[in-house]
C-alpha cells in the first residue's frame, strides 16, 4: 500500500499526503496538478499559464508513476466540462482552458501507466486561502462578482475530493472517466452567500453585471464566463465506484469550514 502524488504542495495534495495509504491497493500515483484553478473563489488568476503549466505537470506525473512502478495513476480534472460535452458554447480563453484540460486527461489515459481520470467539482473547503481571502473582503464590506443567479454549478468539499481521488486507485477502474461532485448543483452567489452569512455579513454585495468591462480589472474574464456557465441539472455520471461524497449539502461543509477554522 502506498501512495505518490504530484502536486503535494497544492492544499489538494497537502489533504491527500495527510491520508496517504488511506483506502489505496498497492502503488498509486495522484496527479493534483492544476486542480488550484478548479474553484470559484479565485477570481479566474489561477488559470494565468495554465495551458503551459497543466500539460507540463501531467507529463511529469506520468514519468513520476512509471519510475516509481505505480501500478496506477489518478489524474485529478475538472466537472465543469461536462456542460460543454452537454453542449454548451464557450468563447475565448475559457474555450481554450476546456481545450487544455481535455488534453491532459487524453494524455494521463493514453500513458504507459494504467490510468483514469476523476472530474471534481469545484473546490471550496477549509484549506482554501481563496476562501479565507473572500472572509477578509466579506469583513471590509466589499462586493463581489456572483455571476447570472440563476447558473448552477457543481462543487465539492476538499476532504470529499481528497476521498474519491483515493477511491479511484484501483487498476480496474483503468481507462475510464468518473465524476466526484455533492450531487447538487447550485449556484455561486448561493453558496458564497451562505457563507458570508457563517462569518458574519447578514447582507453581501454583488458586483451587477452591467459592471463587467470595469470589474475585468479585478475580474479574469475565464471567472465571468465559468459563472455564467450553468451545468446540467443532474448530477454527472459515472461517478468514482464505491464512493459517496459525506458533504452532500453545500451548508453542512461550510458548517465544516466554520468550525475547522475556530470561527
Amino acid at each position: 500500500m502506498n501512495l505518490s502524488i504530484t502536486g503535494a504542495r497544492s492544499e489538494l495534495g497537502g489533504i491527500l499526503a495527510r491520508q496517504r495509504g488511506k483506502g489505496v491497493t498497492g502503488h498509486v500515483h495522484i496527479d493534483v496538478t492544476g486542480q488550484q484553478a478548479n474553484t470559484l473563489l479565485h477570481d479566474g488568476h489561477a488559470w494565468k499559464n495554465f495551458s503551459r503549466t497543466a500539460p507540463a505537470g501531467t507529463r511529469r506525473a506520468m514519468r513520476a508513476a512509471q519510475a516509481d512502478g505505480a501500478a496506477m495513476l489518478v489524474h485529478a480534472s475538472f466537472a465543469f466540462v461536462h456542460a460543454v460535452e452537454c453542449g454548451a458554447a464557450l468563447k475565448e480563453p475559457l474555450r481554450s482552458m476546456v481545450e487544455v484540460i481535455l488534453e491532459c486527461e487524453a494524455m494521463a489515459l493514453a500513458g504507459p501507466t494504467v490510468a483514469c481520470v476523476v472530474r471534481l467539482g469545484y473546490l471550496y473547503g477549509p484549506q482554501s486561502a481563496d476562501l479565507r481571502a473572500y472572509r477578509a473582503a466579506f469583513d471590509l464590506s466589499r462586493p463581489y462578482w456572483s455571476g447570472p443567479p440563476r447558473a448552477r454549478q457543481y462543487h465539492l468539499h476538499q476532504f470529499d475530493a481528497a476521498s474519491a481521488l483515493l477511491a479511484a486507485g484501483r487498476p480496474r477502474y483503468g481507462g475510464k472517466i468518473y465524476y466526484a461532485t455533492d450531487g447538487h448543483a447550485v449556484p455561486f452567489r448561493t453558496l458564497m452567500d451562505a457563507f458570508a452569512h457563517r462569518v458574519g455579513r447578514r447582507t453581501t454585495l454583488h458586483l451587477p453585471l452591467f459592471s463587467k468591462p470595469l470589474a475585468k480589472v479585478i475580474v479574469r474574464e475565464e471567472h465571468m464566463q465559468q459563472t455564467a456557465l450553468s451545468m446540467p441539472p443532474h448530477a454527472p455520471a459515472p461517478s468514482v465506484p464505491r464512493w459517496k461524497p459525506h458533504f452532500t449539502d453545500y451548508r453542512i461543509g461550510l458548517d465544516q469550514v466554520i468550525q475547522a477554522w475556530g470561527v
